[in-house]
């Protein structure tokens, strides 16, 4: 059995992807061995490590947006919309909080000090504590406080968090990317194709951002989960670049990509067709390994 090091980048719902890929890799002879993520990848990294991936499939799977909605405690801070509270005593009711040196598998969550520039690596201590740490998504979430130091979304500083994985002494490390360049739907053919300046796009982004700024007021009594996206795409576009730079300065021995606009950050009610996306992705990257692996055994 091949043992893995695996590499759970950020990117909000679509993180849930990781599930579909993990499901194809336990189906194809791989033994998880060490994750390494940053938000999302934290999330489900940490599930899986604590055996309650099926638990958390499931709950997540029924969510509705307006689900998403009552989870969302406003905070009313300058530092961020929601405190997170809600979403991680949801999520410790339904999965257990475990402490990470307990873990079957070796876990590593990763976070931002962006007073000292520098990522926090939590290997230790209560799982939903390094969780919510790491999905301490700028604007969206306050920091969470650490050790007396306020974190933020480790994917600021390195969304695919590679180098916690070194000392690993696994087969093979593999590394899964959210932020890939994005794609478009075609209104001739609806087929994928990929845009053809990212600059051009970039730019309609912070565009589209500034005019919503002016035009959308967020009011006490309610939430326009819209408003906060355009901003978690502009989020999304730094984080593509921080991401291929890591990936070229430390390369995992194989790497699966998404486009980083294949679902929306807050879109968590479209689980179902990430999970299944996900799947497909390790499929079309990682069955030709799995194939030479098998030939020469």
């Amino acid at each position: 059995m091949t043992t893995v090091s695996l590499v759970l980048g950020s990117g909000g719902a679509r993180g849930l992807a990781h599930i579909g890929i993990i499901h194809w890799l336990e189906e194809n002879g791989y033994e998880i061995k060490s994750i390494s993520g940053c938000s999302m990848g934290a999330l489900v990294g940490g599930t899986y490590a604590s055996g309650k991936l099926s638990e958390f499939e499931h709950w997540v799977k029924a969510v509705t947006k307006m689900d998403i909605i009552t989870l969302l405690d406003i905070s009313w801070s300058t530092t961020g919309f929601f405190k997170g509270d809600k979403v991680i005593n949801t999520l410790v009711d339904l999965v257990g909080n475990q402490l990470i040196e307990d873990l079957p598998i070796r876990y590593t969550a990763v976070a931002a000090d962006l007073t000292n520039e520098k990522e926090i690596w939590i290997n230790s201590g209560e799982l939903f504590n390094a969780i919510r740490a790491s999905i301490s998504l700028p604007m969206l979430f306050t920091p969470y406080s650490y050790k007396g130091v306020n974190l933020i979304d480790g994917g600021v500083l390195n969304p695919v968090p590679i180098a916690p994985t070194f000392g690993d002494r696994t087969d093979v490390t593999i590394a899964v990317n959210l932020c890939g360049p994005p794609k478009n739907v075609s209104a001739a053919d609806g087929k994928p194709v990929e845009l053809s300046n990212d600059t051009e796009n970039f730019h309609d982004r912070i565009t589209s951002f500034i005019k919503n700024l002016q035009q959308k007021v967020i009011l006490k009594d309610s939430i326009d989960l819209d408003a906060y996206d355009i901003v978690n795409q502009a989020f999304d576009a730094m984080q593509s670049t921080i991401a291929r730079q890591k990936l070229a300065a430390y390369p995992p021995d194989y790497t699966i990509e998404l486009a980083r606009n294949a679902c929306g950050t807050l879109e968590f009610e479209r689980a179902a067709e990430m999970i299944e996306l996900g799947y497909q992705q390790a499929e079309e990257n990682l069955n030709a390994i799995s194939s030479g692996n098998a030939a020469n055994q």
